[in-house]
């Protein structure tokens, strides 16, 4: 989706049309969550303090984030995608792999599928998306990316190759800029500069990911579309405005978080034996405090009592305390998974 978060505040308000606008909160500690393309053209982006990105532009729209509405929209688009193929791979509420080889509408072309899905997405929603299409994963989260807004781009297998070499590495999907600052200083510019480094050499800079980098170099990853990721954890965090000092404010703000953090292990009835407690300071160190539990946590006042003797002996006074999150995780997502299982006595034709 393009902008997504933005788009959608645009499209519920139309006075904002063709503005700079930002999702986000424009207080102290606010932080830009999303950013239209006409905040961008300032230089406004995603994950930048919003007293940076008023700066740069000090005319720009604060929308509040709406969580919600932002989710049943990306449902109405999932809805979409699932009249194609079951093979859909959710990255984010807003991106997603496909896998169209084989559909559910008997079209042979995966371009004419995207434009398609395009089309019913503007019907539907409102909204424009950018689609990427090539012969594997890799190639065509590059490709959604190479021709936004509303964009198309197509990729072909004979074109995959000579495309790659050509790509600048920091356009590449999984090379995050701390890899590119490192690329550069060895003198890796392109796929192709990566494709002239042996394997061995690659290892010896990028550890366990020096594979997947000798791989996309050459336009080659087989990495399936998954349809279901099993959730490793389930949490909940908050940023304050002013730095929490008092012990009896951060039990208080331990508890809201305990609230929510509960409500979304009900709302999906999973539940964990591990708790964990993050902590960030004033000066941004972060620190994490972990129990695991012989059983499931599966009451709100076991994780409020477990939550409080985590943070026991932390100086929290004199640092300041920016941010707070709970997380529970070793989820019974397994035991659950396991009770799905059908058993099923075969029967064998012998014969005589």
């Amino acid at each position: 989706m393009d902008a997504f978060f933005a788009s959608v505040e645009q499209r519920d308000n139309p006075a904002w049309q063709g503005k700079p606008l930002v999702v986000g909160s424009k207080g102290r500690r606010g932080v830009v969550s999303a950013a239209s393309y006409e905040a961008r053209k300032f230089g406004v982006r995603s994950a930048m303090p919003s007293f940076m990105a008023l700066r740069k532009c000090p005319h720009l729209i604060f929308a509040p984030l709406r969580f919600e509405v932002y989710k049943y929209v990306s449902m109405q688009i999932r809805d979409i995608f699932y009249d194609y193929t079951d093979l859909v791979e959710p990255l984010s509420l807003d991106e997603a792999f496909l896998d169209v080889t084989k559909n559910k509408v008997g079209i042979p072309s995966a371009s004419i599928i995207a434009k398609d899905i395009k089309r019913r997405i503007k019907i539907r929603t409102g909204l424009t998306a950018s689609a990427g299409v090539s012969i594997n994963k890799f190639l065509a989260k590059v490709a959604s990316d190479y021709d936004k807004p509303n964009g198309f781009f197509l990729i072909k297998p004979e074109e995959a190759e000579e495309f790659t070499e050509k790509l600048p590495v920091e356009k590449f999907f999984g090379v995050g800029k701390v890899t590119v600052k490192k690329m550069h200083e060895y003198g890796i510019f392109t796929g192709n500069d990566l494709k002239k480094i042996k394997k061995e050499q690659l290892i010896a800079i990028f550890g366990n990911r020096a594979d997947y980098y000798y791989s996309i170099s050459r336009a080659v990853d087989f990495r399936k579309v998954i349809s279901h990721r099993q959730r490793k954890s389930i949490g909940a965090e908050r940023t304050f405005e002013y730095d929490l000092q008092n012990k009896d404010e951060i039990i208080g703000k331990l508890n809201e978080i305990t609230e929510i953090l509960y409500s979304r292990c009900l709302k999906i009835n999973t539940f964990g034996k591990t708790l964990t407690v993050k902590i960030k300071f004033a000066d941004f160190k972060q620190i994490t405090r972990s129990k695991t539990n012989k059983n499931y946590i599966k009451k709100q006042e076991e994780i409020k009592k477990q939550s409080y003797s985590l943070i026991e002996g932390i100086d929290f006074i004199s640092k300041g305390i920016r941010l707070l999150g709970l997380s529970v995780s070793n989820l019974d997502n397994d035991k659950k998974e396991k009770k799905k299982e059908v058993w099923k006595q075969l029967k064998i034709p012998f014969l005589t």
